[in-house]
C-alpha cells in the first residue's frame, strides 16, 4: 500500500494521521494486517483512508467474533465519506489467532470484555489517535461501550449495533447449548445452530440472506480447527460472564436490524433509551448481520450519522422516537395455537416420555401444560435432552428443546435449531397451523 504523505498542515492532527493510515486502493485488503504488542499480546489492524476526508475524526471498526478484515472489504467504501477507517482485531477476537500470551503463556480467557477496551485505550494512545468515532457490532458492541465508559475523552460519536445491557436467560441458553455441540463434536449441529441463532430464519423471505451466504456461513463455523474452537469458546464464555454493558456518555447511534432475533430490537432500544445523547434506527427487512443483507442501507445509515446528518429520512431505515422506542414490540413472532395440542416430550438418551399439550407455539419457543403430576418437574430436571414431537403431512418429526421455565403443570422452552432441515420443516408447520386458523376464522 501506498502511504499517504502530504495533506494540509493546518488540519487536525495531520502529521499523526500522515504517518499512519495507508491510501486505500484496490489491493488494500489483499495485504497482511499491521500488528502491535501491549504486554504480550497482540493487537491486529488495518489504518486506510481516502485523501480527501483523511482530516475527518478516524472511525475504530470491533467486528463480532466472527468477522475478519475481508468482512468489510466491501463496507468501508462508503464509510470512508465520513472519514479514515480503522478495522481492528483483540486477542481472540476476529480474525486474530492468539489465545496465548507470549510472555506469561496465560490464556486469552482472562482477559474479560473490559479489559480488552482497555487494550484498545491503550492502543490508540501508542498511535497518537486523540479522538475517534467506534463502531461496534455484537460482541464489538460492548467492548466499544466499555471503551466509551472508561475512556470519554477519546470517543467523539459511536455507533453500537446489536446490543442489549442485561443478557436473558433464553439467549444464556442459546450460547451454552452451541458450547454443548462443539465439545460434543456434534460440529455440523453446532455450524447449522450458530447460524440458526444468529438469522433469522422465520423472516428469511424477508431479509433476503442468499443460500450461498448462509452455506459458506455454515461450513465456516462446521470447520472450525482446534484454535477456532478455542477461540469461541473465549468469546462465548466472556459474554456469558457478562453482568452489564455500561452505557455510553457521548453521542450514540444504536441500530439494530428490524428482525434480529439474536440481540431483539426491544433489547436494543432499551439500552440506547437509557443513553443521554442518542439516536435509534431499524434496518428494514434485516436480522442480526444487517451488513451483509442490507448493506447499502447500513452504510449509508452509518456514514449520514458519522457526518452529522439527519437519519430521518434515508431508504430502508426506519427512525424512530423515543415514545415509539417504548412501544416496540417484545416478542418478534405471534404465538399460534395448533389444530392438534396433543403431543409428547421424549428423552435423547432413554425411554423417558412425558404427555403434553402445546398451549401455543411460533417458530422460536413453545408453551406446553402437563397435567400429570410432577411430570414438568421431571421434565425440568432434563433441560437440554428433551424432544417435542409434530406431525405433518409427511408424519411425526421431532425437535429439541431448550426448557427455561416452568410450574407445576407448564414448561416454557425454546427450539434448539440444530438443522437447517428441521428448521424449514418447523416453518412449514407453523405456517400452515397460521393458514388453517384464518380458514377457520372465516
Amino acid at each position: 500500500m501506498n502511504s499517504i504523505i502530504q495533506m494540509d498542515p493546518d488540519m487536525q492532527d495531520a502529521s499523526t494521521h500522515c504517518n499512519f493510515f495507508d491510501l486505500y486502493d484496490k489491493n488494500s485488503f489483499k495485504q497482511p494486517a499491521r500488528t502491535a504488542w501491549i504486554d504480550g499480546w497482540k493487537i491486529e489492524y488495518m489504518a486506510i483512508a481516502r485523501p480527501d476526508t483523511l482530516h475527518m475524526t478516524p472511525m475504530v471498526i470491533i467486528g463480532g467474533a466472527f468477522q475478519n478484515f475481508n468482512s468489510y472489504k466491501y463496507c468501508v467504501e462508503q464509510l470512508f465519506a465520513a472519514g479514515p477507517i480503522i478495522l481492528i482485531d483483540l486477542p481472540s477476537m476476529g480474525a486474530n489467532q492468539q489465545i496465548s500470551n507470549v510472555d506469561t503463556g496465560a490464556s486469552a480467557g482472562v482477559l474479560e470484555l473490559e479489559d480488552l477496551a482497555g487494550m484498545l485505550g491503550a492502543w490508540l494512545d501508542m498511535a497518537g489517535l486523540r479522538k475517534v468515532a467506534v463502531l461496534g457490532m455484537s460482541l464489538g458492541s460492548v467492548v466499544a461501550s466499555c471503551l466509551a465508559h472508561q475512556r470519554p475523552e477519546l470517543v467523539e460519536r459511536m455507533i453500537l449495533m446489536g446490543v442489549m445491557q442485561k443478557t436473558r436467560k433464553s439467549w444464556r441458553m442459546l450460547l451454552e447449548e452451541s458450547l454443548h455441540l462443539m465439545k460434543e463434536q456434534r460440529m455440523d449441529e453446532f455450524g447449522q445452530a450458530v447460524i440458526l441463532y444468529l438469522v433469522n430464519h422465520a423472516k428469511m423471505d424477508l431479509t433476503r440472506m442468499s443460500p450461498t451466504a448462509k452455506r459458506l456461513f455454515f461450513r465456516q463455523m462446521a470447520e472450525f480447527s482446534a484454535t477456532e474452537q478455542e477461540r469461541y469458546e473465549i468469546n462465548c464464555s466472556r459474554l456469558l460472564r457478562l453482568t452489564n454493558v455500561p452505557i455510553p456518555a457521548c453521542d450514540v447511534l444504536v441500530a439494530c436490524g428490524q428482525y434480529d432475533s439474536f440481540t431483539l430490537p426491544h433489547e436494543n432500544a432499551n439500552f440506547a433509551l437509557q443513553c443521554p445523547n442518542m439516536q435509534f434506527a431499524m434496518i428494514a427487512n434485516a436480522d442480526h448481520v444487517p451488513q451483509l443483507q442490507r448493506r447499502k442501507e447500513t452504510m449509508n445509515l452509518f456514514a449520514t450519522y458519522l457526518r452529522g446528518e439527519s437519519i430521518q429520512a434515508l431508504d430502508g431505515i426506519i427512525a424512530m422516537s423515543r415514545e415509539q422506542m417504548a412501544k416496540i414490540e417484545r416478542r418478534g413472532e405471534e404465538r399460534i395455537g395448533v389444530q392438534q395440542p396433543f403431543s409428547q416430550l421424549s428423552h435423547r438418551h432413554s425411554d423417558l416420555s412425558i404427555k403434553v399439550e402445546i398451549e401455543d407455539m411460533n417458530y422460536f419457543g413453545v408453551l406446553l401444560q402437563v397435567q400429570e403430576a410432577g411430570r414438568a418437574h421431571l421434565a425440568a430436571q432434563h433441560p437440554r435432552d428433551l424432544a417435542l414431537h409434530l406431525a405433518d403431512e409427511e408424519g411425526v418429526f421431532k425437535i429439541e428443546c431448550l426448557i427455561f421455565e416452568n410450574s407445576a403443570h407448564q414448561l416454557r422452552a425454546l427450539f434448539k435449531h440444530g438443522s437447517f432441515d428441521v428448521a424449514e420443516r418447523l416453518l412449514r408447520f407453523v405456517q400452515r397451523q397460521k393458514e388453517q386458523t384464518l380458514l377457520e376464522a372465516v
